[in-house]
């Protein structure tokens, strides 16, 4: 699973012109889904999610987390995180999840984030979606299951 997370002042998504989702302030975050990820992987990527600290604290530094600032999260599935573009100039998106097994790992995630305590506005999965964003900072942070929450035996 990979996640691009945006720290925002605010986010929206437009799907056939109308908005579908929208936040102030907190994290717009695009999310790749993987056949090897499972509800374990979901639950732990919503955990680390939930407990970055990326907002900045009263001294100017990055300390406080999503819940401290009263932050919400607008999530946007986006296969094409998995692009893999070694062969050429044409990506190949095999290493993305199977479109059945990957909506339902990216439901999973947007749930798993509410039940954390968090309002989760999100996009169509599959759809032609148009993202805008203030990003604040900028502040951009890329977690991958991979390196960020699997343990190696």
């Amino acid at each position: 699973m990979k996640l691009v997370i945006q720290r925002v002042k605010h986010a929206s998504v437009t799907i056939e012109g109308e908005v579908h989702g929208k936040i102030e302030k907190g994290y717009m975050i695009l999310v790749g889904i993987k056949d090897e990820d499972d509800e374990d992987v979901v639950w732990k990527m919503a955990e680390k999610v939930s407990k970055l600290r990326i907002f900045v604290d009263e001294n100017d530094k990055m300390n406080l987390n999503l819940a401290q600032v009263d932050g919400k999260v607008l999530s946007i599935s986006q296969f094409t995180l998995y692009a893999d573009c070694h062969k050429g100039n044409r990506p190949s998106f095999d290493k993305a999840g199977r479109p059945d097994h990957a909506k339902d790992m990216y439901l999973l995630f947007n749930e798993d984030l509410r039940k954390l305590g968090f309002v989760v506005e999100e996009g169509i999965f599959g759809a032609d979606m148009k993202v805008e964003l203030l990003n604040d900072g900028p502040v951009t942070i890329i977690l991958d299951s991979d390196v960020d929450i699997r343990r190696k035996a």
